[in-house]
């Protein structure tokens, strides 16, 4: 008789697709704490900057993997772990504002330029708010399984305002045994070779608790950012999963429609398009990263 383990079971039920993993190590953001980033050279020494963010429960490298080397054949490729989210900052409190400052500093202190912000779910959330606060530091958006609201629907308000209150009282837990083992436990996150994928993304996905995960969700809740994407000023590219379950594609393609100028790039897809539907998702990531560039070029030359 066979025992369970998850590990096989991820094995023979969950595709995954081989790519290198580049190294990466921890980098101080002043004053704010220190998070893990990987940073692949592009082509030339002055090739433009693509910063990715990561879905919630992930990492920069468990969403991001697939797509690296693709990228770094145009664009230097930047990834960090966000806030409470593998190595990312350990922090007192979670909040999208505190995630969108650290990729300002993050910027800063890589000194990036001709920066193109690219989210994926939650990451794409925080790639608004980067442009929010940040309008400054960079010159162009893709945003991937993306949304510019939860509680759209009664069933969304009735799950988020539950979420939000099973969350407030454990909020002072930052600093507990759970974040400090969190933060043990990813920090032991090895580069593995192509044969222990699953292994290595179990690492990774396992280097987020799921108490933090419930805490970014309580906070993805309270995201409106309808009332401004009009607002957007910069080249933006909207990457649209049209077989998503959890973020519905007619909101995603509303958001392109609201934001000036916005390119869509629609995939027969699902939430999880970036890492088991790679083949599908790279390509049109791609394209949609080298059309915002090749309009942020156009306005610099304007």
């Amino acid at each position: 008789m066979s025992v369970f383990s998850p590990r096989a079971l991820l094995r023979r039920q969950v595709y995954m697709p081989w790519a290198a993993i580049p190294p990466g190590e921890m980098v101080e953001l002043a004053g704010r704490g220190s998070t893990y980033v990987t940073d692949t050279p592009g082509p030339h020494p002055d090739s433009p900057t693509i910063v990715l963010l990561h879905a919630v429960g992930c990492t920069g490298l468990l969403t991001w993997y697939p797509a690296i080397k693709p990228l770094s054949r145009r664009f230097r490729v930047v990834t960090m772990d966000q806030r409470w989210h593998g190595r990312g900052i350990q922090s007192e409190e979670f909040s999208l504002r505190d995630c969108a400052d650290d990729v300002a500093a993050l910027i800063d202190t890589l000194g990036l330029r001709d920066v193109i912000v690219a989210g994926y779910s939650m990451g794409s959330i925080i790639a608004q708010r980067v442009w929010r606060q940040h309008p400054d530091k960079i010159e162009g958006l893709v945003l991937c399984a993306t949304t510019d609201r939860f509680r759209s629907t009664g069933l969304e308000r009735a799950f988020h305002q539950g979420m939000e209150v099973a969350m407030l009282g454990t909020r002072g837990f930052s600093r507990s045994r759970i974040a400090v083992r969190t933060a043990r436990t990813a920090a032991k996150a090895l580069d593995l070779g192509p044969s222990d994928i699953h292994d290595w993304a179990m690492r990774e996905f396992n280097s987020t608790s799921p108490w933090a995960v419930g805490q970014a969700v309580a906070a993805l809740g309270r995201h409106h950012s309808r009332p401004w994407l009009d607002r957007i000023d910069v080249p933006t590219a909207v990457v649209v999963t049209l077989r998503d379950k959890v973020l519905p594609p007619d909101n995603q393609i509303a958001i392109a429609r609201r934001i000036p100028g916005a390119t869509i790039h629609d995939i027969d897809a699902g939430h999880a398009a970036c890492v088991l539907q790679a083949e599908t998702f790279v390509p049109a990531l791609v394209e949609a990263a080298v059309t915002v560039n090749a309009r942020r070029r156009d306005l610099r030359r304007a």
